[in-house]
């Protein structure tokens, strides 16, 4: 609940608005049970009890890696299902990739996140106790937030919208807009309701191919949408809001990363003055493909910036924890099967 809802809950239960704002900083420090929140009188707590719930997540697993000190969780939520978190620790700060749904229904022929569909989205609060707590479990101060973990946010909009309202607030853990990336595989249905929001964070399209043979190969979302109307969105999204948007792009052995794909991706990132992050491809077991060779990953760079477009490469982190999107969980599934 954000701040103003608790309020006029509390004026409903005859209880002044400052204690409204003493519940909300409980919640933002993480209080586990209403018993913790110290200064409120007991009477207070007895009603928040037959009121609400509080719950916080359980670690069922806990992974640090032992070569960059990257650490992924495996939390538990209230009603059993599971959904990773990964904090990574970068010289600008720490950063926390959160999950935004359990399972995820986009079908990306490379995720191990996709694998066994869609259980349910994350309330809002739940994606917010992955932040909070990895914050209290990990001792690092969390000040950089990407939406990048389990699940598509634009599928489960209105809940990361609530969450990311609850995240910037100055009471709760103040993280800015400028600090978080939002990561889609293109549902341009929503782009627009996003740019209307006008936040001042980053919007990663996760687009992987340029083409819409290749990329609806990879991502069915490309089906029924298609690349040029995934540039026309993100075009409206630029102008609208003078963000620039980021194109994510997995690198896969003969399949994404000849010359005909490095052109033409020039060419998108050109069109609509998109920042291109290539990411070395991390093979999911369950998957045919395999990461591109570090002699095409060098030809592939070189056209980009030939072509005058800025790229950069993401840095592997936590390459034994599996720290790729989707695995620990699959590894849990798999076992529990």
């Amino acid at each position: 609940m954000t701040l103003p809802e608790i309020e006029a809950d509390f004026a409903a239960l005859g209880e002044p608005k400052y204690r409204a704002k003493q519940v909300f900083e409980w919640l933002g420090r993480g209080v586990r049970d209403f018993e913790g929140m110290s200064n409120l009188p007991k009477s207070l707590r007895e009603k928040l009890k037959a009121n609400y719930h509080l719950y916080a997540p359980k670690v069922l697993q806990k992974q640090v890696s032992q070569i960059d000190g990257t650490i992924k969780y495996l939390w538990e939520l209230y009603d059993g299902n599971a959904v990773e978190t990964v904090v990574m620790s970068y010289q600008h700060g720490n950063t926390v990739c959160v999950s935004c749904q359990v399972g995820c229904r986009q079908g990306c022929a490379f995720c191990a996140s996709t694998i066994g569909g869609l259980v349910r989205s994350l309330n809002a609060s739940e994606i917010l106790d992955e932040v909070l707590f990895s914050e209290l479990d990990s001792g690092k101060k969390i000040s950089n937030i990407v939406l990048m973990g389990i699940g598509e946010p634009l599928d489960n909009f209105d809940n990361v919208m609530r969450f990311l309202e609850l995240v910037n607030d100055p009471l709760g853990m103040n993280i800015g807009m400028r600090h978080i990336s939002l990561s889609t595989c293109g549902i341009i249905e929503r782009f627009d309701d996003l740019a209307a929001r006008d936040l001042q964070l980053t919007l990663s399209v996760s687009l992987h191919a340029p083409d819409d043979e290749t990329r609806s190969r990879l991502m069915p979302a490309n089906r029924g949408r298609g690349v040029e109307k995934l540039m026309e969105a993100c075009k409206r999204y630029y102008e609208r809001t003078g963000r620039r948007i980021s194109f994510e792009y997995a690198m896969i052995d003969g399949v994404n990363d000849t010359e005909y794909h490095a052109r033409l991706l020039a060419k998108r990132a050109r069109t609509v003055g998109a920042h291109v992050n290539l990411i070395p491809l991390n093979h999911v077991e369950e998957r045919e493909f395999r990461p591109s060779t570090s002699g095409h990953m060098k030809a592939f760079i070189k056209i980009l910036e030939d072509e005058k477009v800025n790229v950069t490469v993401r840095r592997r982190l936590g390459s034994d924890v599996d720290a790729s999107c989707g695995q620990l969980r699959r590894k849990m599934q798999k076992k529990n099967a």
